[in-house]
């Protein structure tokens, strides 16, 4: 069983890190033709929809963890742009990784990962509007930052390729982190135990997975493989992907970032928006 273990990590791990290699080699080369400048004075348009479209779009575009999108929101609110825009790349932005999602369409199948693309990306839209509606915008504190300015390169095989080994040093230590609990899981968990301890009939599982995915904070690039196991073993879809939305969503290190540029009332509402978010998508993956 232990032999069986081992090969099984070995598979996984070895599988996810030439996927990611090569998705993140292709996704680094593409956006250096990624018009940024234009898509900025779309985000200060006039027209909140287009700016909203333009927002999730800018968040899908610039991969970044929950943590490292901070500084984009402190410069994004320091240029005045509208506060529901600047909060649905803030909600959007960890949730909507090109890599993650293409390593999600081939492991997890491509209709779970279109149905939590738009899921995330709705919510992202309608929780920022419905936050400037009631006037949060007065929760941020003042906060100035310097040394933030994106940079234009001209595209190249290099340049990509110097990403792609910078993404990887942050990413494989997850990624390995994720092939071992999954193949640990798949090798030595009984599939009857896990089946009965986390099946189908427990709706209740959503809400929990829920709140209990915010101080785990596992990323989405661990959780991929963890979720494919888990679902092989007979766990249903929803808590799944309820713990998989809030983990990445609005880990414990994004929230003290947070707080530095967030009133408190802002932070506690940020967070339940992401335990809801992730709430309503859990059932969401249940109906379909």
């Amino acid at each position: 069983m232990l032999i069986d273990t081992l090969i099984s990590f070995g598979k996984i791990a070895a599988e996810l890190t030439l996927l990611f290699v090569v998705v993140s080699f292709v996704i680094s080369w593409i956006q250096g033709y990624i018009p940024y400048e234009k898509i900025e004075r779309i985000l200060t348009g006039r027209n909140k929809l287009i700016g909203a479209l333009a927002a999730v779009l800018f968040a899908f575009i610039t991969p970044f963890c929950s943590c490292s999108t901070i500084p984009i929101v402190v410069n994004m609110l320091q240029k005045h742009l509208n506060f529901g825009i600047v909060m649905i790349f803030l909600f959007a932005s960890p949730l909507l990784d090109p890599t993650i999602l293409t390593v999600m369409g081939v492991i997890l199948g491509w209709k779970v990962t279109m149905i939590y693309t738009v899921v995330t990306a709705l919510f992202a839209i309608v929780i920022g509007f419905t936050l400037e509606a009631f006037g949060m915008e007065k929760l941020v504190k003042n906060v100035v930052m310097s040394g933030y300015e994106h940079q234009s390169d001209t595209p190249s095989l290099k340049k990509a390729w110097h990403e792609t080994m910078v993404l990887m040093k942050t990413v494989f230590p997850y990624l390995i982190l994720g092939a071992l609990i999954g193949a640990v899981i798949h090798g030595l968990i009984p599939t009857e135990l896990v089946g009965s301890l986390l099946g189908h009939e427990k709706w209740w599982l959503v809400p929990i997975a829920a709140i209990v995915g915010i101080p785990l904070y596992i990323r989405l690039s661990s959780m991929v493989p963890i979720s494919h196991v888990l679902i092989s073993k007979g766990v249903a879809l929803g808590p799944i992907m309820a713990m998989m939305i809030s983990s990445a969503g609005a880990s414990l290190p994004e929230v003290v970032l947070l707080k530095s540029i967030f009133k408190t009332e802002l932070v506690v509402i940020f967070v339940a928006s992401v335990i809801t978010m992730s709430t309503v998508s859990g059932f969401v993956f249940y109906l379909v």
